[in-house]
């Protein structure tokens, strides 16, 4: 893909550590004022109509094959052969949505949720910057997210040590090793919020030390921001919401294979290629 016409994918550092919660209460903090809504992508400009029509074509093919597999079926469509106009008409199309995420390991991972929720966009990158892997698929969320952390995260961590001022540290440990041991895929969250518990920096960076933040990171922008971080607790994870002032309002640890906030609803999958279709019928042009 050309770098120059690539969006970059919006992942901000996910703030850890002692203070990050901030010195005010949540009840008093100034709450998200806007929401994130289907925004139609606009047509490619100054594109020749028989390239356009070949992206709509190409593109009602992913829409069938998507309706065929369902939900969870996984319709692909690859994207790096194509040439590069035609790839820019697509990424005009398609549009951005809520969810974006990276991986840092074992592979260089790029996702983006497309303006079509359940229809994501999936890139891989070499170490030297080349594209491996370019394609849009479907589904709640890509499996490369989940198989990095699964790959990257260890199944049980020894308890570490607690320094002193610490208040509930050693239990909230025991508690996350505990709940992570018994987690299966099936089971519904288990959340701990750090926001509303009597806990003191030393346990805020006992448990930062401790689970650190790894190798996935997924940024959810919907009614305000969401920053989701692997750690090195085999489904466990960092989930923390920010308001629109980008103040955290909600400081979280979720056991779980992947938080609810960063999956595309099943519900929504439907509207999705129904959308899809309606747009590309907008994009066929006489020729």
């Amino acid at each position: 893909m050309n770098p120059s016409t690539m969006r970059p994918f919006p992942i901000s550092v996910v703030a850890m550590g002692p203070g990050s919660q901030g010195e005010e209460a949540p009840d008093y903090l100034p709450m998200p004022k806007g929401m994130e809504t289907f925004s139609q992508p606009r047509l490619p400009d100054n594109v020749a109509p028989e390239v356009v029509n070949r992206a709509a074509s190409l593109l009602g093919a992913f829409a069938d094959e998507a309706e065929r597999l369902g939900f969870e079926g996984g319709a692909r469509l690859k994207l790096l052969d194509l040439d590069a106009t035609m790839r820019d008409v697509i990424n005009q199309s398609m549009g951005f949505g809520e969810v974006s995420a990276f991986t840092t390991a074992p592979g260089h991972w790029r996702v983006q949720e497309t303006a079509f929720s359940g229809l994501w966009r999936v890139l891989k990158v070499a170490d030297d910057g080349a594209m491996m892997v370019d394609r849009l698929e479907t589904g709640a969320i890509p499996a490369v997210l989940t198989d990095a952390m699964a790959s990257t995260a260890a199944p049980d961590l020894p308890a570490p040590d607690y320094p002193a001022g610490c208040m509930n540290a050693q239990a909230l440990v025991e508690e996350i090793r505990m709940q992570a041991a018994a987690w299966k895929p099936g089971n519904a969250a288990h959340v701990i919020n750090l926001t509303l518990l009597p806990v003191s920096d030393a346990d805020l960076d006992t448990l930062y030390g401790w689970l650190g933040h790894r190798e996935v990171s997924i940024l959810s922008r919907g009614y305000g921001n969401c920053r989701i971080t692997s750690t090195r607790l085999k489904n466990v994870w960092w989930v923390q919401y920010f308001n629109s002032m980008d103040t955290l309002i909600l400081n979280s640890i979720e056991i779980v294979g992947m938080p609810e906030v960063a999956l595309a609803a099943d519900e929504d999958f439907t509207d999705s290629v129904e959308r899809l279709r309606e747009y590309l019928d907008m994009m066929v042009e006489p020729v």
